[in-house]
């Protein structure tokens, strides 16, 4: 063995690979012996949070991940449901918000080519981005900067790659100033019958190293994503990694290419610990052993040692097993494609990973206590104290609603974010049938009528005011958004965005949003088929508000029936479906009202009826897919005359509405959860149609003008609203 595999290993080596003591004597007792440092660093990056899920997973089990449509859940790459005629839509989100806060431009890129990785390591093309931005206040010195990075980063590698980023989701808030989130999405679309999986088989197949070479960047990135940031910083900078989308699209065309053959038996992207965890899962996921030799690693750097190769997280790089003799036609394929690509070494029957380098055995590991024996713990957690409930009659009226709306749809969270997604090309492939800005994106699936409709959302304020009802919010809020623009609710990937979970009220957040989570899930038939978790978002001891994102997929069966939120014509009724909690008529606790206009951040959340939103949700469907809707829009942040304003701005077109409740502000601005505001130019019907549903359904005013017109004074100019929706983020970013 090398000498540098003999080194010795101090408690300071251990505690630098994020390693307890415990956790170290629990390596020893697996081995039987202590570890050198290769086989160290293995263990360090299979048994870190953000690989083994050592502190969630007890909890991510309570999830519900089967239904009729899927196809395989949690525990491959990316989730697979059906979408008929054949095919599958392939789909997860992921995050990787520690990189991008260390250096935004490649942090975000490489974030989205992971997951791009993820979904067409399963065999599906890529025809959809997304994201989940959260920056820290505007104010701050660094929000600038990262802003501009993280959405370059984006821009440039989607655009390259050839895959429309067609929306997501983008807010600030100064409790992010230490730790952004950058959360990424991507969904693709397979043959339902050729779905591609991780588990190896056949001993004595070939494991085929195919993609870029393999350097140092991105060594400990999946050690680093399970740690919280401190003053060293700055040192953390090569964790991470630098990307080139232009080799990711050849090795996306390359593998699909090879898949079109019968030579895969089992494909792994390599991402977080790189080669590390996707030879180890490989093996573990077929109960079978691996053996390497590093010496037939393509590498781009001299004299990387045997621990670099391992923990390496270069990019665009796959790991494949190939059936016995296959191996000349996967060459000629990634040849083509100018492509590395290298027999690198066998499945074994024994159940162990050998790496050998140098003619010497440089790691000798069991490959079952590397996945199985990873620590589980049940970590102490404290409920979340509950916000009082806050009385509508005890919020302060605008006194110039005109000010008031505009202030609201021209602050950071409600502001247009045109400038961001200008940037991204959302219309190559030519499928996009719904660009970015409204509920939801929805795409063809090319070459059919069928659309896949995609959407991010979180709500923070909700989660930290009461995470159980804000994880139901979540989940809620995508399955409404989806709802909106007509399409059926699929399932779910999520991102769950958290603090230290050694923190007890930190860890009492993530119980409390999966609970909620879970029995959303349940009561709207909508299950989670991937995702994954994100823990040690604080710097210095400061955490993130809980901000678990759901990224949700719907399907709708004629894409031509879809509708979005913009007015189309004058003379149509506005009407409003479902109603305000309490007799107030109106939620303000938690709401952006509250914080945006009273300068309070309090109050419980909105409540979140299950039956409710089930029961609003189906009937709205029902009415988009018979025809009889022109336009609508849930009701969120900013209550309703915020989503009445998005119509109008996005339509171009005023509205006059009637104000009701006992609190009129309350019912103008409260976010009371499972209602939309839909047109229509047939309002008996829809009104007797949500009758006979035990629907409550109202109208509440009508379309035309080029003004916001409220119980019929003072008209809000749409020009100015306009300016000021549209103004913020271009005069923002333009600061130097």
């Amino acid at each position: 063995m090398s000498a540098a595999a003999e080194a010795p290993i101090t408690p300071e080596i251990v505690e630098s690979h994020g390693l307890t003591a415990d956790e170290y004597r629990r390596v020893v007792e697996e081995l039987g012996r202590a570890p050198n440092i290769v086989e160290l660093g293995i263990y360090s990056a299979m048994w870190s949070e953000h690989c083994s899920y050592k502190s969630s997973k007890r909890w991510l089990k309570t999830l519900p991940t089967t239904g009729p449509q899927v196809i395989s859940g949690p525990g491959e790459n990316a989730g697979v449901v059906d979408i008929g005629d054949g095919l599958a839509a392939v789909f997860k989100i992921e995050s990787h918000n520690h990189p991008s806060f260390i250096e935004p431009y490649q942090g975000a890129a490489t974030g989205v080519g992971g997951i791009l990785r993820d979904v067409f390591t399963m065999g599906a093309r890529p025809v959809a981005n997304m994201n989940a931005l959260r920056f820290g206040g505007p104010d701050h010195p660094r929000t600038r900067h990262l802003v501009a990075g993280v959405v370059a980063g984006i821009g440039d590698y989607g655009n390259c790659v050839g895959v429309p980023t067609v929306g997501g989701e983008c807010n600030f808030h100064p409790i992010y100033n230490g730790n952004i989130l950058v959360n990424a999405m991507t969904v693709g679309v397979a043959p339902a019958d050729r779905i591609f999986y991780a588990a190896a088989a056949g001993p004595g197949n070939p494991v085929v190293y195919v993609g870029s070479k393999t350097g140092r960047d991105g060594i400990h990135g999946a050690t680093m994503a399970s740690a919280e940031f401190d003053e060293g910083l700055e040192a953390r900078r090569p964790t991470v990694q630098v990307g080139d989308p232009f080799t990711e699209k050849l090795l996306l065309e390359a593998c699909l290419e090879l898949m079109a053959t019968d030579a895969i038996v089992a494909i792994q992207d390599m991402g977080a610990a790189g080669l590390t965890c996707s030879s180890v899962e490989m093996a573990a996921k077929g109960g079978l052993g691996i053996e390497l030799d590093l010496d037939r690693v393509p590498v781009r750097e001299s004299g990387m040692t045997a621990y670099e190769i391992m923990l390496s997280e270069s990019q665009e790089r796959m790991l494949m097993v190939l059936k016995p003799g296959r191996e000349k036609t996967a060459r000629a394929i990634f040849q083509k494609w100018e492509l590395d690509c290298a027999v690198i070494g066998r499945v074994t029957e024994t159940g162990r990973m050998v790496l050998k380098m140098g003619g010497e055995e440089v790691a000798n590991l069991a490959v079952k206590p590397l996945v199985e024996a990873a620590p589980e713990y049940d970590r102490p957690w404290v409920e979340t104290p509950p916000e009082p409930i806050i009385a509508a009659k005890d919020v302060t009226p605008p006194e110039d609603l005109a000010r008031a709306l505009t202030r609201l749809i021209s602050s950071p969270d409600l502001a247009s974010k045109r400038w961001i997604w200008e940037q991204y090309d959302h219309l190559v492939m030519a499928d996009t049938a719904g660009r970015p800005g409204g509920d939801a994106a929805v795409v063809r699936v090319h070459g059919t009528s069928k659309g896949l409709a995609m959407t991010t959302d979180s709500t923070p304020r909700y989660c930290a005011a009461d995470p159980r009802a804000g994880g139901r919010q979540a989940v809620a809020e995508a399955w409404r958004n989806l709802t909106a623009v007509g399409a059926r609710p699929l399932a779910l990937s999520d991102c769950l965005n958290f603090g230290s979970p050694e923190r007890p009220e930190v860890m009492g957040q993530f119980v409390g949003c999966i609970q909620g989570m879970a029995e959303a899930c349940r009561a709207l038939d909508f299950p989670v088929v991937s995702g994954n978790v994100s823990f040690y978002n604080e710097t210095d001891g400061r955490s993130i508000p809980p901000t678990p994102v759901v990224g949700g997929l719907g399907l709708i069966e004629d894409v031509a029936r879809a509708v979005t939120p913009a007015l189309k014509a004058a003379g149509e009724a506005l009407i409003l479906i479902g109603e305000a909690a309490g007799e107030s008529g109106g939620w303000l606790g938690a709401s952006l009202y509250l914080r945006e206009i009273e300068g309070r951040e309090e109050g419980a959340p909105p409540p979140v009826d299950l039956a409710v939103e089930r029961r609003n949700g189906d009937f709205v469907r029902a009415l988009v897919a018979d025809g009889h809707l022109t336009a609508c829009h849930d009701i969120s942040d900013g209550g309703l005359l915020v989503a009445v304003a998005e119509m109008a701005l996005a339509g171009n077109l005023g509205a006059d509405i009637e104000t009701a409740g006992a609190v009129p502000h309350a019912w103008l601005f409260g976010e009371d959860q499972g209602r939309y505001v839909i047109t229509t130019g047939e309002p008996d019907t829809v009104l007797g149609l949500a009758a006979r549903a035990g629907v409550p359904a109202r109208r509440i005013g009508s379309t035309g003008g080029d003004a916001l017109t409220v119980d019929g004074a003072h008209p809000i100019s749409l020009a100015g609203l306009r300016d000021a929706h549209e103004g913020w983020l271009p005069a923002y970013m333009a600061v130097p």
